[in-house]
């Protein structure tokens, strides 16, 4: 009889290691507390309307085809992709508005329009992009469960230890002078979680990210990945099981022995969180637990957001599907969600039109689009503030646009860190886990294996390798590889 293998959470993580697990041949049950499977990427309908609830920006495509050629499946065979032109538009003010298209050749051009000699130095920089990317993402991410130091030592990184030693931000400044060009080019690490200043140089394998592989969009949305990796899971044996609140990972003998649910114990041979990770050590005993209370609170987080979900009975000619508002000061708002937390003075937003690129996701002569505010976690959240908020992002997108969002909203909703907590339980309410800082990379992560219980696991965004869709996937083979290491193949 093959070892039953219980997971918690159904995010990518989850839905990752659950479809390498059961390839080969675990019994494998992912157990979601909300009535929707997907983790932070759910999606819901409502008026017509079809709304992505989370990640937004399709990026790193080569993760997710290596994720479903393992399993012999190509994206193709599962969902319709369509790369975006252009990627998304910088709004720096009214008369000035960057887009960026989906090809290095406009890109460069429109640096050298900016800034003199701007293009080939961006040239030289998205080659050492690339390079790092070809070396973290491509060979060393799938190699690096967080165990040791010596998983980052190799000949190439020791040649780029100088990139651990600075940061994006004086990267960027040092060979960039244009702010507007700096503010672009520092925008793909916070999808790392951190400001650019707390970020090694070497992440800038990021813009690579960006500029080099482009920006796409699902054609129903971030979901259809979800429901791409179910199927595949549900087609290895995968059960699932919603509203499904775990209360108490129970233990004996030092190993686990199963999950409470509703009071009723569900046994299991080994269990793996996708879950927040400091959620779920709370599941255990305090004696159980690798990490105190303080060891979380000294963490450095990624932000939350504020977002509202709008349907909007009036088209939006003059903005793309991705919108960056930098029409206000980079720098102070990420000091107001790192150094000084509190709720920013004149925040920068992201407004997504989906939309714009597949018509269907609103009623005819509609628009969907969600605003996401980052913000600081563990703020004040409020009906009253996040008022405060629309009204400023309102009037600012009025003035830029000329279009009134509140005179054409017919469904209007919104999520901020208490929905975080509560449907996630969101240590802090945070969005995307722990920043990449370097204090916080690799081997220096949360463990995917506690050192407390045996066989109980962890995935997800506050270990290895970090925040973000792709890494997650990556996230779920890492503990999957880990167990088949340690428990063997069935």
């Amino acid at each position: 009889m093959s070892k039953q293998i219980f997971i918690i959470g159904s995010g990518f993580s989850s839905l990752s290691a659950a479809c390498y697990l059961s390839k080969k041949g675990y019994n494998v049950s992912v157990f979601e507390k909300n009535k929707n499977f997907g983790g932070r990427a759910r999606q819901f309908e409502s008026d017509g309307f079809t709304f992505d609830m989370g990640p937004s920006w399709y990026w790193m495509p080569d993760v997710f085809e290596r994720f479903f050629d393992d399993f012999g499946k190509k994206v193709s065979d599962l969902y319709e992709l369509k790369k975006l032109n252009p990627a998304y538009r910088v709004v720096f003010d009214k008369n000035s508005q960057f887009e960026i298209e989906d090809n290095i050749n406009s890109i460069v051009k429109l640096f050298e329009k900016h800034e003199k000699g701007s293009g080939k130095k961006l040239e030289s920089f998205m080659k050492e992009a690339k390079d790092n990317y070809d070396l973290a993402v491509t060979n060393m991410l799938y190699k690096m469960p967080g165990l040791s130091p010596l998983e980052l030592v190799n000949s190439k990184t020791i040649a780029k230890a100088n990139l651990f030693l600075t940061n994006i931000k004086k990267q960027i400044e040092k060979r960039f002078k244009n702010h507007k060009l700096r503010s672009i080019l520092q925008f793909p690490v916070l999808f790392l979680g951190a400001k650019p200043s707390n970020t090694p140089a070497f992440y800038n394998f990021m813009n690579y990210a960006d500029f080099g592989l482009g920006t796409w969009q699902p054609k129903n949305g971030f979901y259809d990945v979800v429901k791409a990796m179910i199927k595949v899971a549900k087609e290895n044996g995968v059960k699932f099981y919603n509203n499904s609140n775990i209360e108490k990972i129970e233990v004996q003998n030092g190993q686990v022995y199963g999950i409470s649910i509703n009071n009723k114990i569900h046994k299991c041979d080994i269990l793996i969180s996708g879950a927040d990770y400091a959620h779920t050590e709370k599941l255990l005993p305090k004696e159980l637990r690798q990490y105190s209370d303080k060891y979380w609170d000294t963490r450095t987080w990624s932000p939350s957001s504020l977002l509202f979900y709008l349907g909007l009975n009036k088209k939006i000619s003059n903005l793309n599907h991705h919108n960056l508002f930098f029409d206000t000061d980079f720098d102070k708002h990420a000091d107001e969600i790192y150094s000084n937390p509190k709720w920013p003075e004149s925040p920068l937003f992201y407004l997504n039109i989906t939309s714009k690129t597949f018509k269907h996701t609103a009623p005819k002569g509609h628009e969907n689009c969600f605003i996401l505010i980052p913000i600081a976690t563990d703020l004040e959240d409020n009906e009253d503030i996040r008022n405060k908020y629309f009204e400023i992002v309102a009037k600012r997108l009025f003035s830029i646009t000329g279009y009134d969002l509140k005179k054409h909203i017919v469904f209007k909703k919104s999520y901020c860190i208490e929905e975080f907590k509560s449907d996630y339980n969101s240590y802090g309410g945070n969005a995307y886990g722990l920043a990449n800082t370097l204090t916080q990379t690799a081997f220096l992560r949360p463990n995917l294996k506690s050192k407390k219980v045996k066989k109980l696991y962890f995935s997800g965004q506050l270990t290895v390798p970090g925040p973000g869709v792709p890494p997650a996937v990556v996230s779920g083979k890492l503990v999957a590889d880990l167990i088949l290491k340690n428990e063997g193949s069935v």
